[in-house]
């Protein structure tokens, strides 16, 4: 089996632009070669009604978010979104366009945390800002004109691990509630062991050297990879989560932990959804160039709007 031709495309012409692995470069390199790299890749963007940028307290200082709203002199719900990136790269505008076609698809008022970043920030910091924008989101709904009562999350990658360990210590720490969670090839688990790390872990654009670089500058050390809130497949417990829908991409390295942490919470009886997008590739929902991108965007604002009840 081989990567859809839109796919192969894309690697090919990636591995002509000789871009340096991760594993040599610095976070700082990796984040100014990752901006460049998303402008190449990303789509047009779309006109929502109102952009606003805010700055809200977190545990460790102020939080960047950016809020978009499709309509305005609405209560809209809300989904609060994180980006991908390793925990490393990745910010605002590595999601504009993914987030503003949220929005107006899903009729929903969209929340895109720019959390900090490690190695500067490790493990819990990034998770910490992500949960403390949410709770403050969620305390402040009616001056943002949305509803409290309908607050889901969603991330792509280490979003997805975001979004995840967010949804757990909501439940831990008694809120806020969160109504659903949106996982996009969510990284579950500090391990490279899976079938899919092994068959797909080089040659696919995100590769197993990658995954351990950006572990590596997580995590404070090894140990912290065992936490639930850093790897939430090895939660003990999954019960009273939010219902999920886990997006999982055929040749990608996360695909297999995405799938299992799906199966994990439907074994405590969380209601799942659950979809392998066959012939692509690990960031395939922010490459405009991948039919499964509009797919993948489809489906979600699908359920997205069954969850909040929108027409």
């Amino acid at each position: 089996m081989r990567p859809d031709k839109q796919a192969q495309a894309l690697l090919k012409r990636l591995e002509q632009e000789a871009i340096p692995p991760l594993s040599g470069l610095t976070p700082v390199e990796a984040r100014r070669i990752n901006r460049e790299g998303d402008r190449k890749l990303e789509g047009p963007s779309e006109t929502v009604a109102l952009v606003k940028n805010l700055a809200v307290p977190g545990p460790s200082g102020h939080i960047p978010i950016r809020i978009y709203v499709p309509l305005e002199n609405e209560r809209l719900p809300i989904l609060v979104y994180f980006h991908g990136g390793g925990w490393v790269v990745g910010d605002l505008d590595s999601v504009d366009c993914l987030c503003r076609s949220i929005a107006n698809s899903a009729k929903c008022m969209v929340a895109s945390v720019d959390y900090c970043l490690a190695p500067e920030h490790k493990f819990p910091a990034p998770l910490e800002d992500s949960y403390g924008a949410t709770k403050w989101i969620s305390d402040h709904a009616a001056d943002l004109n949305s509803d409290s009562r309908r607050i889901a999350v969603a991330g792509d990658s280490a979003g997805g691990n975001l979004a995840a360990a967010v949804s757990l210590m909501a439940r831990d720490r008694g809120g806020p509630a969160i109504i659903y969670q949106l996982l996009i090839y969510p990284i579950t688990n500090h391990r490279f062991d899976t079938d899919s790390y092994k068959e797909y872990g080089d040659g696919y654009y995100l590769t197993k050297e990658d995954m351990k670089w950006f572990w590596n500058h997580y995590l404070r050390n090894e140990r912290s990879g065992e936490i639930p809130y850093a790897s939430p497949l090895l939660a003990n417990n999954l019960s009273s989560l939010p219902p999920a829908f886990v997006m999982t991409a055929e040749f990608d390295p996360l695909r297999d932990e995405g799938e299992a942490y799906a199966a994990r919470l439907q074994e405590f009886g969380v209601p799942v959804k659950v979809t392998r997008y066959s012939g692509t590739i690990h960031g395939f929902i922010t490459i405009a160039e991948l039919p499964q991108s509009k797919l993948a965007i489809e489906d979600a604002t699908i359920e997205i709007r069954r969850v909040f009840g929108n027409p």
